[in-house]
């Protein structure tokens, strides 16, 4: 009876750790490769709200840059109006960047 319990449990655990999320952490991250450099080559997030949009930004920087540290964030707007997160990193290596991300698909979607 205690192993049925115990197995059971394990099995519980297992289920609820599972996802349906890809390795970056959400949907089509980035369908076009950009390396996030700058407006245009913004990394583009495919996701339809802010929680899982952020989580996805955070996701993808922890991918591409093991080890970074987050020196800030700042929110513009380009001339048509259209949303970025910029996330100011430094990577393992000690290299400031600034990394781009189009939030367009998310941003003012709770």
């Amino acid at each position: 009876m205690k192993y049925f319990l115990y197995l059971s449990a394990f099995l519980i655990l297992l289920a609820g750790c599972s996802s349906s999320k890809n390795a970056s952490g959400g949907k089509d991250v980035n369908p076009s490769n950009n390396d996030g450099s700058s407006e245009k080559t913004a990394i583009v997030i495919n996701e339809t709200n802010e929680m899982t949009g952020v989580d996805t930004e955070y996701a993808w920087l922890k991918k591409n840059y093991p080890g970074y540290s987050s020196e800030g964030q700042a929110l513009v707007m380009d001339k048509a109006g259209h949303p970025f997160d910029i996330i100011h990193i430094k990577t393992a290596d000690g290299q400031k960047k600034d990394v781009y991300f189009d939030i367009s698909k998310f941003f003012g979607k709770m």
